[in-house]
């Protein structure tokens, strides 16, 4: 009788568990690689699941928070609201914070990005932006006490307060290179960072510093505008061009029936007022000229 031979027996069972296990990753259809190993679903698995996971922020009133019986509220949740019904499927909003949003895309852990995510050529490389249903500029407020309105003459000894991952952080590191940056993570952390007197001033969307003055008594928003006009868009993971095109298409289609104006009302006009209406909403994907 022949011996056997244990090493060959033991690589041809590894071969064989290597050959079910990628027929089963092959059958299971939950998932595509997409550009630089990005892993993300198609439209249809989406629908096939029943279930469609957006990341949102739960800290940001009034675009994305979680109210007092743990109900997620805001601009952005009535969007994403809206997605899931026309969709047909269930809803699971995932919070994320600013500095995870691509990364959120990137390893599959969302379908789609909801969370106040303004467009830039950068952020570009990284994830397919959809058409946009906001517009956004940099804003800067400080307590009225000391009023910030030019970051020219500003103090070499005061820290401006920012979001980690936000295009504040960017546009200030890139344009005022001298101005030394308190970065947190979270909005709740920043909000509490400018309440308790940890820097000079706070840089972030103006939207929210607009909201945070109003909210808070004390303070002002001396620089309502900074840098480039921008445009808030949902995103989705790189090449994910079933979702993407069905969430543009769904853009368009919102539009035909002011759907972006009546979610300014029903979430934003409490905040803002309808004097910033037709400023911040964006109809259809269509970004009007002013």
């Amino acid at each position: 009788m022949k011996k056997l031979n244990l090493k060959k027996l033991l690589a041809l069972g590894l071969a064989a568990v290597a050959a079910v296990a990628s027929l089963t990753a092959c059958s299971s259809g939950t998932s595509n690689s997409g550009e630089g190993g990005k892993v993300y679903r198609t439209l249809d698995e989406i629908k096939a699941s029943g279930k469609i996971n957006i990341g949102v922020f739960s800290d940001k009133n009034p675009f994305g928070y979680v109210d007092e019986n743990g109900t997620y509220q805001g601009y952005d949740i009535y969007f994403g609201n809206r997605l899931a019904k026309d969709l047909g499927v269930e809803i699971n909003y995932v919070s994320t914070e600013a500095a995870n949003r691509v990364e959120y895309l990137e390893t599959g852990k969302v379908d789609i990005i909801l969370a106040n995510f303004t467009v830039t050529e950068e952020r570009a490389e990284k994830v397919d932006f959809a058409l946009p249903y906001m517009n956004v500029a940099l804003g800067v407020v400080s307590p009225d006490s000391k009023v910030i309105t030019s970051l020219d003459d500003w103090n070499a000894d005061d820290k401006m307060i920012v979001i980690s991952g936000t295009t504040a952080e960017l546009y200030l590191t890139k344009n005022y290179p001298d101005i030394k940056l308190q970065k947190y993570d979270t909005y709740a952390t920043a909000k509490s960072a400018m309440e308790n007197g940890n820097g000079a001033a706070w840089a972030n969307d103006n939207t929210e510093v607009i909201a945070f003055a109003k909210q808070n008594a004390g303070y002002t928003v001396g620089i309502d505008s900074l840098g480039s006009q921008d445009t808030i868009a949902p995103a989705v993971t790189k090449g994910n061009e079933t979702l993407l095109n069905w969430i543009n298409d769904e853009i368009k289609a919102l539009g035909k029936e002011n759907f972006f104006h009546a979610d300014y009302d029903a979430t934003l006009v409490d905040t803002y007022g309808a004097d910033y209406k037709e400023t911040l909403v964006v109809e259809g994907g269509e970004v009007k000229n002013s």
